[in-house]
């Protein structure tokens, strides 16, 4: 695109794209590379031997009992696909205290219990005053939270605090800073004074019944506010989905440096809190290795709504996840992703109301399998739903049969959070799948972070977002889907990848 040499991420990826078609892991069937719907720069020169696209699969038969190939799963269709793998009301109500109710969703409409106010108030400290001026101020004052204070008549006014009872039969609120006491201790206005002024009336808000918010509001510190300001002390809300994370893999430290051949976990850290940010209650984190027993007994135990593994889902010679959901006659949703990276993704049904998302290994691919799939998913469960969806959702059922062509649904934007914005360099992209770059954004720029490859974490770690790069690439200044990341180091002011 630009005649200069991939950057060693990018040379990274395009390598392992040509790894995994010779060798097997994680390869998909194509029949012919998609024609570029986005204007971009063209993919990396065909001559150079580590930015060559990986050639279509032979179609050679399976093994006995093995599963026939499949087709892969455009992005935005996987995405709309988990989406809709649950019901779109989300998971059942429940009654949760305004303390424990923050990041939920209202499960029925919030319709005010009261008044708001409930009585006449007073929006400023100063003197509630009854007719013209000047007025004979009264010896006690009104504060918050006393009851009906005496009548005042014409000519008459009392000191009075913000959120005070207004008297009956005051006309107006003077503010402390636009009256004076005269030495005879008489109020003089020092503008004019209109009917109504500064008092907030009963019902200015909202009347008793009114509704204050529909079923599908998320529940923000706002909405506990007015929540509590109507009258209420629980909510009702739907139910957080219960999260299982189960990290697989016998090469994992928990602790300590590398050693031996052996690398740091760096999932099992950061994917519960992720979790929880998406909505989720992770009710555990369980290490397994690499032990197909162990992973067959997690997977017909867990409670959980979701399951979330890491590794374990392309076709190598320690890669259970498969042999055990075909083992379980799990129904497969989605199974290899048209994304990179991340593309050996998977979502299967384990049984009714009991879902599993399959992770790459690598980090930044998990990252990415996370969004592609769990963010929708638990985005529905929570109650609240994308868009509308594009038709059924074609699903395959182990042992698979035939294969089965992808239709594409254009469900309303269903990523969380998410916006455009226009990228301040030209990004390389793959010749047929999406990919998903690590940006920070500067101004009205993202711009595309380094350190992106799929086993970094140092390009998300600094990033606000992960920019949306269709096939082919993006040029510089071209608008991008931009998914969100709520913990971006915007303010930092710097790009350290």
């Amino acid at each position: 695109m630009t005649g200069q040499p991939l950057p060693d991420a990018e040379f990274d990826e395009a390598l392992a794209l040509v790894n995994e078609c010779r060798d097997g892991h994680g390869a998909v069937p194509r029949s012919a590379p998609p024609t570029r719907s986005t204007p971009g720069p063209a993919p990396a020169p065909q001559d150079t031997p580590h930015a060559q696209a990986a050639p279509p699969a032979p179609s050679t038969p399976p093994a006995p009992g093995e599963p026939k190939p499949h087709a892969v799963t455009p992005w935005p269709a996987a995405r709309a696909r988990a989406a809709q793998a649950v019901p779109r009301a989300g998971g059942e109500p429940v009654a949760v205290p305004l303390d424990e109710a923050l990041g939920m969703t209202l499960a029925a409409p919030l319709t005010a219990l009261t008044d708001l106010p409930s009585f006449d108030t007073s929006a400023m400290d100063g003197w509630a005053v009854a007719g013209p001026g000047p007025w004979v101020v009264q010896a006690d004052g009104i504060l918050a939270g006393h009851d009906r204070p005496e009548a005042l008549g014409d000519g008459e006014a009392v000191r009075i605090a913000t959120g005070a009872r207004i008297p009956r039969d005051a006309t107006a609120v003077l503010r402390s800073e636009h009256g004076r006491l005269d030495d005879k201790g008489r109020l003089h206005a020092l503008r004019e004074v209109m009917p109504g002024q500064d008092i907030r009336p009963r019902g200015q808000e909202c009347r008793s019944g009114d509704h204050l918010l529909p079923s599908g509001a998320r529940i923000t510190p706002a909405v506990l506010g007015l929540a509590a300001a109507a009258g209420y002390d629980t909510l009702s809300a739907v139910r957080r989905p219960c999260a299982e994370v189960l990290v697989l893999g016998d090469e994992l430290l928990t602790d300590g440096l590398p050693r031996d051949g052996l690398i740091r976990d760096a999932l099992g850290p950061m994917l519960p809190p992720w979790l929880r940010a998406l909505g989720a209650e992770v009710t555990g984190v369980r290490r397994l290795g690499d032990d197909p027993e162990a992973l067959h007994e997690a997977l017909t135990t867990s409670a959980a709504d979701l399951i979330v593994t890491t590794g374990g889902t392309a076709a190598g010679p320690v890669d259970h996840v498969h042999p055990t959901l075909r083992r379980i006659g799990a129904e497969l949703l989605v199974d290899g992703v048209a994304v990179r990276p991340g593309h050996p993704m998977l979502l299967a049904r384990l049984r009714p109301g009991r879902h599993l998302v399959g992770l790459p290994g690598n980090p930044l691919a998990a990252i990415s399998g996370l969004l592609t799939l769990a963010e929708p998913l638990l985005r529905t469960l929570n109650g609240r739903g994308s868009g509308h969806p594009g038709g059924p959702a074609t699903t395959t059922a182990y042992p698979a049969s035939t294969p089965h062509p992808v239709s594409t649904p254009h469900p309303e934007n269903p990523a969380y959070t998410a916006y455009s914005a226009p990228v301040r360099d030209d990004v390389q992209g793959h010749p047929y799948d999406t990919r998903l770059v690590p940006v920070a954004l500067r101004g009205e720029h993202a711009v595309p972070l380094r350190f992106n490859g799929p086993a970094m974490l140092r390009g998300i770690a600094a990033a606000d977002g992960l920019a949306v790069v269709p096939p082919g690439g993006a040029h510089k200044g071209q608008e991008l889907e931009i998914l969100d990341l709520p913990w971006g180091l915007a303010d930092s002011g710097e790009c350290f990848t």
